[in-house]
């Protein structure tokens, strides 16, 4: 189908990605309005027609295809699309779920969204009841949904997880589940085509999957946006460092540090692995040592996921000891789970940090009121990806985002003539 008339193309949200599925739908609604604009201006001037009797020549081309007798709107302008399938989703007293979806979606490509870590409150059984949810429960929903739309004859399944759930559960270690990989089977065999999902805690579970593609997106262009509105991250003094706050993260900072064109630091974390972290006042970190040079700088760390942020906490607080102007922290999930929040702005009060900046992929109302939390929205790159897959086209510049980052850097700079 076309980028003018996308009918295809059909989003249902389980209730914990309802949030993040309407700024998604938002975006892709931006996307093909822009995109019918475009094209219809370049037709009209290639082909030195009247703008006018163009769309309407277009929307009686798209009237043509679709299988119902017309397409309802004014015929005269882009008529958009209505992306969300309504289903109703039904939660028992003893803990079962049911989907049931209201709109025909046979033939259609569906992306059906979930945010695993969305513990809001949630209003189900028609408003009748507001829970919140457990990561598990928000699976089993994601499950049923997954059957009820293989069910209802969809052409093409794609799963929107901007958390991918039990990713933490990827390495056998002894006499232990790999869960992570336990989950990927149990999509592949309810008939899941692809998965789209957010830096992804370990590459190796996409050596899970037989047949499905995952498509591992990075938050990287989102964050290094935010991060120039409160850094000079054009300037060519010596007075910013990239630190990676453990040996796990060191890729992923060593990417910014490419990208920023900044030194890079490690932090090395000796941990007593008999304690099991419950809370981010007590974790099992027993001594912290830095490999580089942070005194008199702003220091940038970045990771993947935030729990319980004790670990983040106490980086954060040694680089203080150690003589960094700002302590600034990149988060793609954050999580914030137990009692986070208030331990830091605890830690913040103390000044052991200055910003911490995390993405849209999990839905978290309390932190947007923090003066210390600065969000990011990724829910225009998840449109983007999702139209290029719809139409099959390549992905290849949004996940390598290494232009663009650079383009971003160089676009304060000043010139010689300043």
């Amino acid at each position: 189908m076309t980028y003018s008339e996308p009918t295809d193309l059909a989003v249902l949200a389980c209730p914990g990605g309802e949030s993040f599925a309407d700024e998604v739908i938002k975006h892709l609604n931006h996307i093909y309005s822009r995109r019918f604009r475009q094209k219809s201006d370049v037709l009209a001037k290639r082909y030195e027609v009247d703008r006018t009797s163009l769309v309407k020549d277009i929307n009686f081309y798209n009237d043509l295809l679709t299988s119902d007798i017309c397409i309802r709107g004014d015929i005269t302008k882009f008529r958009a699309p209505d992306f969300k399938v309504k289903a109703r989703f039904t939660w028992f007293m003893n803990g079962e779920f049911k989907t049931e979806i209201l709109d025909c979606i046979r033939g259609k490509d569906v992306f059906i969204f979930q945010d695993v870590e969305n513990h809001q409150e949630l209003v189900l059984n028609d408003g009748k009841n507001k829970l919140t949810f457990s990561v598990n429960d928000h699976i089993m929903s994601l499950l049923v949904t997954i059957d009820a739309v293989r069910h209802a004859g969809a052409a093409r399944i794609t799963l929107v997880l901007p958390v991918y759930p039990y990713s933490r559960q990827h390495k056998k270690k002894g006499r232990e589940g790999l869960t992570a990989s336990l989950l990927g089977h149990l999509y592949e065999n309810l008939g899941v085509n692809q998965i789209i999902t957010l830096d992804i805690h370990s590459r190796e579970i996409e050596n899970t999957f037989h047949k499905a593609r995952i498509e591992n997106l990075h938050a990287s262009y989102q964050i290094i946006r935010e991060l120039s509105k409160i850094v000079d991250l054009a300037s060519e003094a010596d007075d910013f460092v990239v630190v990676s706050p453990d040996t796990g993260a060191v890729d992923r900072n060593k990417f910014y540090a490419t990208g920023l064109k900044k030194p890079l630091a490690m932090l090395y974390k000796e941990r007593d692995y008999s304690v099991i972290t419950q809370n981010a006042h007590t974790t099992n970190i027993k001594s912290v040592k830095l490999l580089g040079d942070v005194r008199g700088k702003v220091a940038f760390l970045a990771d993947d996921m935030l729990g319980t942020g004790g670990t983040l906490l106490k980086a954060m607080e040694f680089l203080k000891e150690q003589g960094a102007t700002k302590v600034i922290a990149a988060i793609s999930l954050p999580f914030f789970t137990g009692d986070a929040i208030e331990r830091f702005d605890e830690a913040y009060k103390q000044g052991n940090f200055f910003r911490i900046i995390g993405t849209n992929a999990v839905y978290h109302e309390k932190l947007l009121s923090r003066e210390w939390y600065i969000k990011t929205n990724v829910s225009g790159l998840f449109a983007q990806v999702i139209s290029r897959l719809h139409h099959n086209q390549s992905l290849s510049d949004l996940l390598d985002n290494r232009n663009i980052i650079e383009k971003l850097v160089k676009q304060d700079k000043p010139t010689e003539s300043e």
